[in-house]
């Protein structure tokens, strides 16, 4: 054993460093895997501030998402992505002896956050149906100091949203006791259900946004937290002293200006015009026996021959996501709504596959 192994916490002894899946595809150029946007956008980028350490939170930034988003600068707090503010939360409310609550099917970054800081968590597994088992989820406050709840919803990977109804019950039910963190990384493309405005009538409310999908920004890491003021400034305190960089500042607010929001939402019909191409190519192919509804940029469906069909794809330079070894996902692969190229290349592999068969 290394010095540094040997100096290592012992819950970070067991981890593995993230790895990409690029990394051992070589030769792959069609990327369906991560959920990440088909468009690559053009930004202006002024350098003569490089020099200088950026704002704390670029103002700017924050009056752009505000107005987006349709709250008060005060309730937002930007971050690198979505995952630091998942980070920041934990770090900022759970107490060694304290908990998380998870709903998996679910975000795998929840339960990884959540180790990395030596906080527990409980798995309170979704219904049949994949709605919130909330008989279950009141049980476990019963048993466990639990601290923070991530509710994902549209969930990934299974891009079903979560009833309001549901969400409210789990909001009423800590509602002195814990954060509920609602996770919005896929809410433009169901934006009229998204949880936003309630941060005015729940004190234990944070909402979870990204750029990194409908916006076409995963390159930058720029995320954001939207609650009440109180919730704002405890993790304030946590966060990095210069979380937001001068580029991704600038790159943020030109995307959240008039044009950039107008482009957002002609790429974001673009991707849904396709993913309407993949469901019903899907509904089509015999071999794919189920395929879940979707609120999202993704469509998850089931088929027996995952594993081959994943290995022909790959093998035509095309990578898409294996969840069958999640709770509940047998047989379970997900795809990225991509470009009309790459939805051709997709769909016409995977009917040479069926052919196969």
């Amino acid at each position: 054993m290394s010095l540094a192994d040997s100096l290592t916490r012992k819950n970070i002894q067991g981890l593995v460093p993230y790895a990409s899946a690029r990394r051992s595809m070589s030769g792959g150029n069609i990327w369906l895997n991560a959920n990440e946007s088909p468009f690559a956008n053009r930004y202006e980028l002024d350098d003569s501030v490089f020099n200088r350490y950026p704002d704390f939170q670029p103002k700017e930034l924050i009056e752009a998402y505000a107005a987006y988003a349709q709250v008060e600068k005060t309730q937002v707090l930007a971050s690198r992505g979505a995952d630091e503010a998942i980070e920041l939360l934990i770090r900022t409310f759970c107490e060694n002896d304290e908990k998380i609550l998870i709903c998996p099917p679910t975000y795998g970054m929840y339960a990884i956050s959540a180790e990395t800081c030596n906080i527990g968590t409980v798995k309170v597994p979704l219904k049949s149906d994949f709605t919130l088992d909330l008989p279950a989820i009141e049980k476990a406050k019963k048993e466990h100091k639990i601290k923070v709840v991530f509710i994902c919803s549209p969930n990934n990977p299974t891009g079903h949203l979560m009833a309001a109804d549901q969400i409210k019950t789990v909001l009423n039910l800590f509602a002195d006791s814990a954060i509920v963190a609602v996770d919005e990384a896929y809410i433009e493309f169901s934006a009229e259900k998204t949880v936003a405005p309630w941060i005015n009538d729940y004190a234990n409310l944070a909402v979870l946004r990204t750029m990194s999908k409908a916006f076409g920004l995963a390159g930058i890491r720029c995320g954001y937290t939207l609650a009440n003021e109180n919730i704002i400034a405890a993790m304030s305190k946590v966060i990095a002293p210069y979380p937001i960089s001068w580029p991704v500042a600038q790159i943020a607010s030109q995307a959240l200006s008039v044009n950039g929001l107008e482009r957002m939402q002609s790429q974001l019909a673009q991707v849904l015009e396709q993913k309407e191409r993949i469901v019903n190519a899907l509904d089509q192919l015999e071999y794919v026996y189920e395929q879940l509804p979707s609120a999202s940029n993704f469509v998850l469906f089931r088929t027996k021959h995952k594993k081959a069909l994943f290995a022909a794809l790959v093998e035509q330079g095309i990578l898409i996501r294996d969840y069958s070894q999640q709770i509940m996902l047998d047989d379970s692969l997900r795809i990225s709504i991509g470009s009309e190229q790459e939805t051709d290349a997709l769909l016409e592999a995977m009917r040479a596959f069926g052919d196969t068969l």
